[in-house]
C-alpha cells in the first residue's frame, strides 16, 4: 500500500511540474510584443544565412582542394 502511495504521489509530481513548465511558455508567448517577435524573426533570419555561408564555404573550399590535387596529377 505504501509503494502505491508512493508511486501515484511521484506520477502526480511529474505531471504537476509538466504542466507548471508548459503553462509558463505559453504564458511568456501570449505576451510578446511586435518589437519581440521582429528580434526573433532576425535572428533566425541571421542563423539560416550562417549556416547558408558556411555551407557555400564548405563547397568552395573541398572544391580548391580537387582543383589543387587536378594540378598536381596533371604535372606528374
Amino acid at each position: 500500500m505504501v509503494y502505491l502511495v508512493l508511486a501515484a504521489t511521484a506520477v502526480v509530481s511529474i505531471l504537476t511540474a509538466a504542466v507548471t513548465v508548459l503553462v509558463g511558455r505559453q504564458r511568456r508567448r501570449m505576451h510578446s510584443r511586435p518589437e519581440a517577435r521582429r528580434i526573433e524573426s532576425a535572428a533566425t533570419r541571421g542563423v539560416r544565412d550562417a549556416r547558408r555561408q558556411a555551407h557555400a564555404q564548405q563547397y568552395f573550399k573541398n572544391a580548391g582542394g580537387l582543383a589543387a590535387l587536378r594540378d598536381r596529377d596533371s604535372h606528374s
